[in-house]
């Protein structure tokens, strides 16, 4: 009988635990959902609605005409904003995705003299605030005549690709097994050829966590257009975003509406690379 006392209350803990753990998640949910649902309430609304009814509160007949009229508006070319700021994103991601992980593949199965303490020094750049470096390297690129072009956006990227991201590969590259390498050695494959063809396809999960996140910063990215691309026809969706704000101020239903325009592709790209994060590599290299 005491026995199954004990296991009757080892499930109900782990029941309770659990009801627990949803109720949690689902609250966490909802406190980040809140302001994304308040925003799309009110770009669905007219100014008169705005002003009578809640922030959060459903208009009662929802309009499509603020997002028409933020896309038509003339002053902010949308459309163009749209194609810059995917233009820097791409191929900052494709950038940094390349060389962070041809660094990290270094750092993570190549033997050179003072590996470690170079590791340690890359790791101690991040401790660097931005607004350390931000001085020397406009002067860097505007001695290149590089300000005003997308250069300084997208170039650096091919070159490292940030620590963290190197970081964050290499751990992933050092739980590959290592009999994968010298089987690979053992067929006359160089470091190139286990690069591609060996840690590149069973790190997929990595790459698209840094792909993701790397996007994301991107196209979310302020200070960087606002410092180097001072042409109105170079700006990105940020940038933009702020003009509008200063031509059309307090009128929160447009500046609503723009807002859930520059985040929606954020979504999307969000819910098609999440898949890839919870992926494992060990198991799946030795199968």
């Amino acid at each position: 009988m005491s026995a199954r006392r004990d296991a009757m209350r080892t499930r109900l803990a782990l029941s309770f635990g659990k009801v627990t753990l949803i109720m949690l998640l689902a609250l966490g949910c909802l406190v980040f959902a809140m302001p994304v649902y308040t925003s799309f309430a009110m770009s669905l609304k007219t100014p008169s609605e705005l002003a009578t009814t809640a922030a959060w509160s459903w208009p009662k007949q929802p309009t499509w005409a603020n997002y028409e009229e933020v896309l038509s508006n003339p002053s902010v070319n949308f459309f163009r904003l749209f194609w810059n700021t995917v233009t820097i994103s791409t191929l900052g991601t494709i950038g940094t995705v390349l060389s962070a992980s041809l660094v990290a593949y270094a750092f993570a199965k190549m033997n050179f003299s003072g590996r470690d303490r170079l590791f340690a020094v890359l790791l101690s750049t991040m401790m660097l605030p931005a607004i350390v470096t931000m001085i020397p390297t406009y002067i860097l690129f505007k001695e290149l005549h590089w300000v005003n072009t997308m250069l300084p956006l997208t170039v650096p990227a091919f070159f490292g690709g940030g620590a963290f991201n190197i970081f964050l590969l290499r751990q992933f590259f050092m739980g590959i097994p290592k009999e994968l390498d010298e089987a690979a050695k053992i067929e006359g494959a160089g470091h190139w050829t286990i690069y591609s063809r060996v840690v590149m396809p069973l790190s997929g999960s990595a790459l698209a966590t840094v792909g993701v996140f790397c996007f994301i910063y991107n196209w979310r990215d302020f200070m960087g257009p606002l410092i180097y691309l001072n042409d109105p026809q170079l700006q990105t969706l940020e940038t933009g975003l702020a003009t509008y704000n200063s031509l059309r101020a307090e009128q929160w239903h447009l500046l609503m509406a723009g807002s859930i325009l520059v985040t929606i592709p954020l979504i999307v790209i969000f819910f098609l690379g999440q898949r890839y994060f919870v992926k494992g590599i060990s198991m799946t290299g030795l199968k």
